[in-house]
């Protein structure tokens, strides 16, 4: 098979793209053939390095968002058949452990992540469980499928299952142009609420709007704060989700309304935040960190998405031999939505 991989760390110029072995599919087991990966920002992290997840080695073939056709079945398979357009849920728990059977699998210390600590989607080839396959529905693009997996399943996690999002409450959503950010607009407005976007150009506020946003607001030149006040007739949003980090800690945490709920599952701009403890306290401010997905709810998310209705938005799509190109790209400030690679 063909893949870009990396034997070192470094910027995108330590990425290889190489003719490897066909891998092949074990007991329960599938062989897909992958017709398009979306880029994550984990991809770009690993590449840099360290590694973030317990597990990697080097050499590592990255791409966790995997849509393509079944090409092989390992001895046992009989829920998928060779042929299948499918997309995977790249995040693969051991079953065995105390976490995983006592139905807590998102915290499992054996998973195996397809892409980050697993061979993944930077190749023409790929071998995952075929538990972790899902069926893709007649008349969706491979690229489209691709983009939903990581973003769509993080979105929904913070917003049903951590936040507990509403019927009728505002949400703060910041970076609006980003995978998650694109997929969180739109869960937000599909359950009942109302959303405040912000970014940081005009395109992407144009790109929130597009899909839904009640109200937006440029988080570089603007003043989020005043505006979430305002927005809300002064009370404060209900809910902020962000995945920025620092630079917007405090100024979400102002943007609340009393006991309102911030809920995080990002580092893009550091892994530290500072923030006013005694305003916190006070006002009942409840921070919420999203944790990881569980098993059961990446199906009922996927079920729920590929029903239909959502735009999953592709930026640009790449040859995979083009792996560096794309990694650039996604590192550009003016993309919107995901960046995909076509073996």
């Amino acid at each position: 098979m063909k893949a870009v991989l990396h034997r070192s760390f470094g910027g995108p110029e330590v990425l290889e793209f190489v003719e490897l072995p066909d891998p092949t599919a074990g007991p329960g087991e599938v062989l897909v053939e992958v017709r398009a990966t979306s880029l994550n920002r984990l991809d770009v992290l690993q590449r840099q390095g360290p590694a973030l997840i317990p597990g990697f080695n080097l050499p590592h073939i990255a791409g966790m968002d995997v849509a393509g056709t079944v090409a092989a079945l390992g001895d046992g398979v009989a829920s998928v058949r060779v042929g299948d357009h499918v997309v995977i849920n790249p995040a693969v728990h051991c079953g065995e452990c105390e976490a995983c059977l006592s139905g807590d699998d998102a915290f499992c210390p054996s998973v195996k992540v397809v892409g980050g600590n697993h061979p993944g989607g930077y190749a023409t080839l790929v071998v995952v469980p075929a538990t972790h396959v899902h069926a893709i529905p007649a008349g969706m693009s491979f690229e489209e499928a691709a983009a939903y997996p990581t973003t769509w399943s993080t979105a929904w996690h913070g917003l049903v299952s951590t936040a507990g999002l509403e019927i009728g409450e505002w949400v703060m959503v910041h970076a609006a142009g980003s995978g998650v950010s694109v997929a969180a607009i739109q869960l937000a407005k599909r359950m009942g609420a109302r959303v405040l976007a912000t970014a940081g150009s005009e395109a992407k506020l144009a790109l929130a709007t597009r899909l839904g946003a009640d109200a937006v607001v440029n988080n570089r030149t603007g003043d989020i704060v005043a505006t979430a006040r305002e927005v809300t007739g002064g009370r404060g949003v209900d809910v902020v989700f962000d995945h920025v980090g620092p630079a917007l800690f405090q100024p979400s945490l102002f943007a609340l309304r009393t006991r309102g709920r911030m809920v995080f599952c990002g580092t893009t701009t550091g892994v530290d935040a500072t923030f006013n403890l005694p305003y916190a306290y006070h006002f009942g401010l409840r921070l919420l960190g999203s944790d990881p997905y569980p098993f059961a709810e990446f199906g009922r998310m996927l079920d729920y998405v590929l029903a239909g209705g959502f735009d999953p938005v592709i930026d640009s799509t790449y040859p995979l031999a083009d792996a560096a190109l794309a990694q650039r790209r996604m590192d550009e400030g003016d993309v919107l939505g995901k960046v995909v690679l076509l073996p």
